[in-house]
């Protein structure tokens, strides 16, 4: 039978327990005060052991957090590609804009602009009357460049309305918008092109059986019913004395990885396009990467801190992976290449300060970009780059199977295992339970007996007297 201390258990006889065959012990309460005893230390030993081992897979699981944090701050500075942001700016905007691609080749391009982009337009002759004067009956088409389209004209759509209508309703319309102009003279249909080009010229042709809409015809050599207001013009311009075309004002293909817009017209020798290096977003983006370390450099402090005024210390404290980790990480980031122009991050301007913390002189790193990009960029990007290696460095720390990982999942097991030991120490308490309540029914019901034989040979003694008195008398 299992012992405990006997200071902890009380033995309580029910309210019977005087009378014959009554309850000795209150086996229940009994039972549950020597099994409560037994497993107390048991479950707080469990209870601080799970405890502990929570705490430690919380304060991995932040360390985690915080190294992929970090490592996708470098997704915009360890490739050679992600130095390749590009500007494109314009001497005078009045004649056109830019944006340049990543990895456009800087350089200074002089461009002139001799004529725009611009979409025909053509306005009929009069239609004495309104809007509501009849054209004509039978079948317009109409074309745009290599599209066209049909529309079929009765007695109950053929006024000067109902065809500006019918030609915006059509689902087939290529881009031809139709207006009513009212005049002194009558009205007139207003024919606007939505494609600039000379390649988009409209074309208006019938077949009506002499009913009226050949007044509404325009052709090459049968352009007499109609004024042209705009005529369908391509763009021309030249990039470096190099001449071109467009049909639109948005020109893609002229010079590799730039965009051009064309606002106006070129006066005198025209404007400059400056391709260049994005130094500024470059810039921005070393200073998150500074910013990310730094966020980063506080976390592993948290996680292995001391405090020694509260005496309370962090979940990694002395921990080998986390100054593991973090040793490594630095060493990278002292990485010096002889070799190269700028050698170390100091040399860029990204130096170290005393808590460990990295801060960046803006104008020095200004500097250097503007001086040397591709030495910057190769400071942090390649094989040997600091971005690069560091995130060679946090893909293996992170990958499954690595450190971080293998940690994580002996912990696991840890944890399961301490699952493990409650539920079989529920077992060995409920076997217990069922020990002591048998033993104890048992002898509950041996002093029953005990108590029942005591009262019958009390009460037998306590007769004697009375016999004798009687034989005396």
């Amino acid at each position: 039978m299992a012992t405990s201390d006997p200071s902890t258990v009380s033995v309580a006889s029910s309210s019977n327990a005087s009378g014959a065959g009554g309850s000795v012990i209150n086996v229940s309460s009994l039972v549950s005060q020597l099994v409560a005893a037994t497993r107390a230390p048991q479950d707080a030993q469990i209870a601080s052991q799970t405890s502990a081992v929570t705490t430690k897979i919380s304060a991995l699981g932040t360390l985690k957090s915080a190294l992929s944090v970090f490592q996708a701050s470098l997704a915009s500075l360890n490739t050679s590609t992600a130095f390749a942001a590009a500007t494109a700016t314009s001497s005078d905007n009045a004649v056109f804009t830019a944006s340049a691609a990543s990895g456009s080749v800087p350089g200074h391009y002089a461009v002139t602009v001799s004529a725009l982009a611009s979409a025909q337009q053509l306005l009929s002759n009069a239609f004495a009357g309104d809007s509501s004067a009849v054209v004509g009956t039978g079948t317009l088409n109409l074309q745009l460049g290599s599209d066209s389209f049909s529309l079929t004209l009765d007695s109950t759509n053929n006024t000067v309305a109902d065809v500006a209508a019918a030609i915006n309703s059509a689902s087939d319309n290529p881009g031809i918008t139709a207006t009513v102009i009212q005049g002194t003279d009558g009205a007139h249909l207003l024919l606007s092109s939505n494609q600039t080009g000379a390649a988009n010229v409209i074309t208006v042709t019938e077949t009506d059986a002499g009913t009226g809409l050949a007044a509404l015809t325009y052709a090459t050599g049968n352009t007499g019913n109609y004024t042209q207001n705009a005529a369908a013009q391509d763009a021309a311009f030249s990039v470096a004395g190099v001449a071109y075309t467009s049909a639109t004002n948005t020109v893609n293909d002229a010079l590799s990885g730039v965009s051009l817009t064309l606002t106006g017209l070129s006066t005198g020798a025209g404007a400059t396009l400056t391709v260049a290096n994005d130094t500024g977003t470059v810039s921005a983006n070393i200073q998150s990467f500074v910013s990310a370390y730094n966020t980063l450099q506080g976390t592993i402090a948290s996680l292995g801190s001391y405090d020694a005024a509260s005496n309370t210390a962090g979940p990694m404290l002395g921990d080998p992976l986390l100054t593991g980790v973090q040793t490594q990480i630095r060493h990278v980031l002292q990485t010096v290449d002889s070799s190269a122009t700028y050698s170390t991050l100091a040399s860029i301007g990204v130096t170290t300060q005393k808590d460990g913390s990295l801060a960046a002189d803006s104008s020095k790193l200004q500097a250097a970009l503007t001086g040397n990009f591709g030495a910057v960029s190769k400071l942090f990007s390649g094989d040997t780059g600091i971005a690069s290696q560091l995130d060679k460095l946090l893909t293996q720390q992170l990958a499954t199977g690595g450190s971080i990982d293998t940690r994580g999942q002996t912990l696991v097991k840890q944890n399961k295992a301490l699952t493990d030991q409650t539920a079989a120490l529920n077992k060995q308490m409920d076997a217990m339970t069922a020990n002591l309540t048998q033993q104890y029914s048992a002898l509950n019901v041996l002093l029953s007996t005990l108590q029942s034989t005591s009262a019958y040979l009390t009460q037998a003694i306590n007769s004697l007297p009375l016999v004798q008195s009687k034989a005396n008398s």
